[in-house]
């Protein structure tokens, strides 16, 4: 796999074929070290003949692996990943819900924290995880590269400390994908140059695999992801949406699950038939086997969820289950009852489950009484056309745009945080990003004349440790949908949403500041608003955007600059000495 896991204090790096399994010998074989210690991996990120549905191509893999590598590690341990780009693209690589803390040296959004590793060149991305534990996962960060290039991040409890709930037997980390037959490149740049929406993907994944309700892959079993399980046991299941524009709904036929843990927090438990997942979150869910199953495998199934106007990927891929081989009838199972594309009902009842711990041992520290209140609309928008004796393809002749407070965010020349560091602003960004919208309108109402958005790199300015509070407004322009919302360097409190338009007076009273579910990635409600908070307690400079690549594409994000505060380890860490340059 070409990782390589070492340990602190002189210990020798253990390295095979197998690197994972070598690092489970060394931690058997050495079980008094403390927490703490260092993983070294090597990425290759390398071009890969891979093949789904009939379909060769070559493709952008880690190591030759597709999805790629597992990393794992325990809270307060170092990773330290060494990238090598042999490809002809940028790439860089962000470790997603890692709170990075002082360190967005590590963090990995081009032209946000670093400028891209360039073909035939290589950066370390050296951090630490402090205060996290549970499932998180890493991905490319430029362009749509990371449709291929993803793995799981699994971060264990440190040594001598247990999950909140009974430890299962086994742990299974499965990442929900898409899969384009086309080249993901061509196709956003096209859209880019056209002004329309991209094609969609040609089918979803478990674990990079399409499943059999495919043509082609129908009867190649080897393209069908199968989890094979004993009876009577209890077993988590670590899932990641790394799927790259859609919302998924995740079921398994005859069987319940338990949710524990979401975005690396863990949850007061709840139990359901099917749930659904944003892209970039992730979530542990425990499945307890019956002692006595009727059937020998049983079908799980992923399908998309969207109010979209435009094309999607409306298709099912399904994966085994599998307590003993049954190969005759592998292929009629019945898939799990999963809701329709556009159940929005479905999604809020299973999103209003969220509950944090709020126990001694993991606390809510919920901002009580915000110093900052900062209103986001969040949705499309539309730009002028600039083709030549031609009609662009999005909404009546324009480019489909999409904004924040109807600022589109430009892509600067040079990364965000180098020029903080070095103070030097000018002609790189502007700290004057709208703290409210500039044209308030019926939000999820009737969309106003003119959906030109305006564009800039701007970012809004925070002292350190400021208390805030975010309200994430969706708007109807160009058709109300959900956007899921990632925030870099933070967790945050989900503390309330809502459907129709924020009201400041009526809708704060009805929040829960006792125990609100803390994650890193929320989707905002169809034609509704979600509010956050967080301390400001990480300086930097720190990205959030919509998960749906095609937003974050046509301009979906923003920056936070959060400011050194007065104590030393309060004040962002000095630069790398291998940092790419631009």
């Amino acid at each position: 796999m070409g990782a390589r896991h070492g340990l602190r204090r002189g210990h020798a790096a253990a390295s095979s074929a197998c690197p994972f399994l070598a690092f489970a010998v060394v931690l058997l074989a050495l079980p008094s070290l403390a927490a703490g210690d260092t993983h070294y991996y090597t990425f290759n990120v390398q071009m890969t003949n891979v093949t789904r549905l009939c379909v060769t191509k070559s493709i952008p893999t880690v190591n030759g692996q597709f999805p790629g590598p597992k990393l794992t590690v325990r809270e307060g341990d170092r990773l330290v990943v060494k990238v090598h780009n042999h490809i002809n693209y940028n790439v860089s690589f962000h470790w997603h819900g890692v709170r990075q803390l002082r360190n967005g040296w590590a963090d990995g959004p081009s032209y946000i924290t670093q400028c891209p590793i360039q073909g035939g060149q290589s950066y370390t991305y050296d951090f630490t995880i402090t205060g996290q534990r549970g499932t998180l996962w890493w991905h490319a960060h430029f362009s749509w590269l990371r449709v291929h290039l993803y793995g799981p991040l699994v971060i264990l409890p440190k040594r001598g400390e247990g999950y909140p709930f009974p430890r299962p037997y086994k742990e299974v980390p499965i990442h929900f994908g898409e899969w384009f037959n086309g080249d993901t490149e061509t196709i956003i740049n096209q859209a880019l140059l056209t002004g329309g929406g991209p094609n969609i993907s040609d089918a979803y994944t478990f674990n990079g695999l399409p499943g059999p309700t495919y043509n082609c892959s129908a009867q190649d079993m080897a393209d069908t992801y199968k989890l094979k399980v004993k009876p009577g046991r209890t077993y988590m299941l670590r899932l990641i949406n790394s799927a790259l524009n859609d919302e998924l709904f995740f079921g398994i036929a005859n069987h319940t699950l338990t949710v524990v843990e979401a975005d690396a927090n863990y949850v007061k438990p709840f139990t359901v038939q099917t749930l659904v997942i944003s892209p970039g979150q992730t979530m542990n869910v425990l499945l307890t086997t019956p002692p006595n199953p009727s059937s020998p495998s049983y079908a799980m199934a992923i399908s998309p969820y969207t109010n979209t106007q435009g094309t999607f990927d409306n298709t099912t891929a399904a994966a085994i289950l599998e307590y003993a081989p049954t190969p005759a009838s592998r292929m009629s199972l019945p898939l799990p009852s999963l809701p329709l594309y556009n159940d929005t009902g479905a999604v809020t009842n299973f999103s209003r489950n969220f509950r944090s711990l709020a126990s001694a041992e993991y606390p809510a520290v919920v901002p009580q009484a915000p110093d900052r209140h900062v209103l986001f609309t969040v949705g499309l928008g539309t730009d002028p056309c600039n083709l030549s004796n031609q009609t662009c393809q999005g909404p009546n002749g324009t480019k489909f745009a999409a904004s924040i407070n109807n600022n589109s965010f430009f892509r600067p020349r040079t990364a965000l945080l180098e020029a903080h560091y070095q103070r030097r602003y000018a002609g790189v960004l502007l700290a004057n990003f709208p703290t409210t919208p500039p044209h308030p309108f019926n939000y999820t109402g009737t969309p106003p004349n003119n959906t030109f958005v305006q564009h800039g790199t701007r970012v809004v300015p925070l002292a350190f440790n400021t208390s805030v509070e975010l309200v994430l407004q969706g708007t109807s322009i160009q058709g109300a949908e959900s956007h899921p919302l990632h925030l870099h360097g933070y967790d945050f409190y989900v503390v309330g949403q809502g459907f129709g338009n924020f009201d400041p007076v009526n809708d704060p009273p009805k929040y829960n500041l006792v125990d609100p579910v803390e994650r890193n990635t929320i989707s905002v409600p169809t034609a509704g608003w979600v509010a956050l908070r967080f301390f400001a307690d990480n300086p930097g400079v720190w990205l959030m955007h919509c998960h749906f690549d095609v937003h974050l594409s046509w301009g979906l994000s923003m920056a936070w600059l959060v400011n050194d505060g007065p104590l030393p380890n309060q004040k962002m860490l000095p630069p790398p000495s291998d940092l790419p340059k631009c």
